[in-house]
């Protein structure tokens, strides 16, 4: 019998009888967070970890709870970074059951990363790009990727005539929502491209959840957001609520090591099961559900072919 899940399933509820012995999950921005508490579920059911942090210390400090994790520094906001890291990975040639790229900023002001690219699309989408491309022969036959989205996709689709904000004026949450749609096209393709030998990708929102993550937004700006979230809610719906951070990390547990890879792959998932396309104004933005651009599979194409030329990189 299949369980369902929801919105209030828990990482330790949606584990339940997974046996994970032997398995290698890789996963980035374990400092914090997502990460930690996803790295710490999957170790329960007996998983092998390994972590990657652009802050070492602050991730030991994060993990120290979380027996036999192994640490890799890597900066998602320094090509070079990237690729020393990988290189690493690749000379060492252990094999990984599942890669989740969990690792991301939000709503930051405007700058750059060590390379020039905006920050938010250079980080959470061009940064693991180039991970996932290097290590994507380490991921055993049969492995899942997993891409962690939002809900923030929803603000904008993709520019791949600006991408990073040198005509359009910047603005936050639009720069958010394109490095969030590009995750999720980046899943659509690389599970296109990976899955003859087994290897499904996935994007997932993981909800509502306060972490580090929102560290750049006022209060002021949290609740304008919760406030649009009710005014865009149908009447009857539930008052919105934050998630735990258990609940968040359910969703990329359940697409890594739950569902099939037929049931998930190539698709964004939200609250444990895949999400149903929204269509509409900015009355639908708040609600649940994914933008068809963010999974049109011509759209992947382009931005992966966009993302090779920005990074001087083909994969």
């Amino acid at each position: 019998m299949t369980t369902t899940f929801g919105a209030k399933s828990t990482t330790d509820e949606v584990l339940v009888g997974i046996d994970l012995t032997g398995k290698r999950i890789l996963i980035t921005g374990v400092s914090a967070g997502l990460g930690v508490e996803t790295a710490r579920a999957l170790t329960t059911r007996g998983a092998k970890i390994v972590g990657l942090a652009r802050d070492l210390a602050k991730a030991r400090t994060a993990t120290a709870a979380i027996p036999g994790i192994e640490l890799v520094e890597m900066d998602l906001a320094s090509l070079a970074s990237i690729r020393k890291a990988t290189d690493a990975l690749n000379a060492k040639g252990d094999m990984f059951d599942v890669v989740i790229n969990n690792a991301g900023v939000m709503a930051c002001p405007q700058g750059k990363t060590a390379d020039g690219f905006e920050t938010q699309f250079g980080t959470n989408h061009l940064g693991h790009f180039v991970f996932a491309n290097r290590i994507a022969n380490l991921i055993k036959p049969g492995g899942r990727l997993v891409s962690l989205s939002s809900a923030g996709h929803r603000f904008a689709d993709i520019d791949l005539n600006d991408p990073n904000f040198e005509t359009t004026p910047y603005a936050e949450f639009v720069a958010y929502g394109r490095s969030k749609t590009a995750n999720a096209l980046f899943a659509v393709e690389f599970d296109r491209r990976h899955k003859a030998r087994g290897v499904r990708a996935a994007a997932v929102h993981p909800g509502g959840i306060q972490t580090e993550l929102g560290r750049h937004m006022s209060a002021e700006m949290v609740q304008g957001m919760i406030d649009n979230i009710a005014k865009a809610q149908p009447a009857g719906a539930p008052a919105f609520e934050w998630k735990t951070i258990p609940q968040g990390a359910a969703t990329s547990v359940w697409a890594a090591v739950v569902a099939s890879g037929e049931e998930v792959g190539g698709k964004y998932c939200e609250d444990c099961h895949v999400a149903e396309i929204v269509e509409g104004g900015p009355e639908v933005l708040m609600r649940g559900g994914v933008r068809r651009y963010a999974i049109d599979p011509d759209n992947a194409k382009a931005l992966w072919a966009k993302s090779e030329e920005l990074v001087g990189e083909r994969f």
